[in-house]
């Protein structure tokens, strides 16, 4: 047994990271050792041109310039990331109800977006699940929200990623609050985010523009038509809401105790970050004025912005612009929001814009998240982490050719399946096995 595992810290991290993998594959897991060859390596201590990845038994054991000696598999032409780490994803709600009213099995929609995260090279995910005081017969509402909740954490050991909960109060909602202090207390939820959705303030400053926005939403989305008349009577209505602060104060001294991240949603004034940040929140999620953002920095926040806004260079929604506050220096993280395809894409777009190299882009989508999410372990590729690699063939449009999750290939494509080294006639076997030991559960525990 190496000798980092007799260490308690290490070894609880480690197990607390086994559990997120699939059952089927700890089954018939053998100690193994994995040569990645010739690729370029985006390092902590800098690019590696061309160098190899030592894998023994999920951990990056150790980095090589040039190839290695011993035989694995020939990576020419690809480059090694760190492991995609997403802060907030949209997508979940989207997969069990694609349509308004058209249902899907929660867990087939779980399982279709775990495959469609890994092929984007993700490795941990939080998907977001939202309880919207708007929301009645969507997965917004509370019950649903709930059922999603509890799904993402039962079948957690069945995914690919290591998918956890991201969930979203709005605090003109204050009834889920209750809801969401029970569900804390049952270690259901991994991340929170405070969001206030109120037209007038955050996102949705201009009013006028926000009626606009929720008439053609209503229609294309909803198949709903809505009159002017009828959405300012709606503004008045969630206008006078109460919001539930006294809520979020009880959350903020909860996720505190129990080391759970706590975000503000769509910051707009630097006295509402003052104010969020005094009730424990770390971290700033998409703030909506430069000035929110430059007020998340003074007080040592982790700010959030939005890659599809990065990588198209605006907000869809006419707010900051993640490019231009990533060039200010006042961006740490990117998250997929609604697509996630873009956290890779966003980084190498910034590049060609010459707005940051992507050797520095790829902290935002790596160990920046990891850091602001409490994750020992990852988000770096580095001796003595876990081997969480995204490889990339690069380029004005990068692709994913492979991810590997501590050691295993939760998405290997045609490409990867060519190369020199690769087995696939024996099933998992890939590279050097060597003797089989007990299971790491096993392991752990000794």
């Amino acid at each position: 047994m190496p000798a980092t595992l007799k260490d308690s810290s290490t070894r609880n991290c480690i197990s607390n990271y086994l559990k997120g993998y699939p059952k089927q594959i700890w089954k018939s897991w053998e100690t193994h050792v994995m040569w990645l060859n010739n690729l370029r390596i985006y390092s902590p201590d800098g690019e590696i041109e061309r160098g190899s990845i030592l894998i023994r038994d999920g951990k990056i054991e150790d980095l090589l310039q040039g190839a290695a000696r011993e035989s694995g598999i020939n990576c020419e032409g690809l480059a090694a990331l760190p492991g995609i780490i997403d802060f907030h994803g949209d997508m979940l709600e989207r997969e069990v109800e694609p349509r308004p009213g058209v249902h899907l099995p929660i867990d087939l929609g779980i399982f279709e977006l775990d495959k469609r995260l890994a092929a984007s090279g993700l490795t941990t995910a939080y998907p977001a699940i939202s309880f919207a005081w708007h929301a009645k017969d969507t997965f917004r509402s509370e019950n649903r929200a709930i059922d999603l909740i509890r799904a993402v954490n039962k079948y957690h050991n069945d995914c690919l990623t290591d998918m956890r909960v991201h969930s979203r109060f709005e605090i003109t909602n204050p009834d889920a609050g209750q809801v969401l202090i029970n569900l804390l207390g049952e270690h259901q939820i991994q991340l929170v985010s405070i969001m206030d959705h109120t037209p007038g303030q955050g996102q949705y400053r201009d009013i006028e523009a926000y009626i606009q926005f929720a008439m053609k939403w209503r229609r294309e989305k909803m198949g709903m038509e809505i009159s002017e008349e009828e959405m300012h009577e709606n503004v008045r209505v969630a206008q006078e809401r109460p919001k539930a602060w006294d809520t979020v104060r009880m959350v903020g001294q909860i996720t505190q105790k129990e080391n759970i991240p706590l975000a503000s949603h769509d910051d707009d004034t630097p006295e509402k970050v003052a104010m969020v940040h005094d009730m424990g929140a770390t971290i700033s999620e998409f703030p909506v004025t430069v000035e929110a953002a430059q007020a998340a920095r003074e007080r040592s926040m982790y700010t959030v912005m939005g890659a599809p806004n990065a990588l198209r260079g605006s907000s869809h929604s006419g707010n900051l612009s993640a490019a231009d506050a990533i060039a200010e220096g006042l961006v740490d993280i990117l998250a997929a929001d609604y697509y996630p395809s873009a956290l890779l894409h966003s980084i190498y777009a910034l590049q060609e814009k010459g707005i940051l190299p992507v050797a520095e882009g790829i902290k935002l989508i790596s160990e920046n998240p990891a850091r602001a999410l409490n994750m020992e372990g990852r988000g770096r590729l580095e001796p003595g982490m876990f081997a969480d690699i995204t490889l990339v063939q690069e380029g004005q449009r990068p692709r994913v050719r492979a991810t590997v999750r501590s050691g295993v290939p939760i998405y290997w494509d045609g490409h990867m399946s060519q190369l020199e080294g690769v087995d696939l006639s024996s099933g998992y076997q890939i590279g050097h096995v060597v003797d089989t030991i007990e299971s790491p559960e096993e392991r752990i525990a000794s």
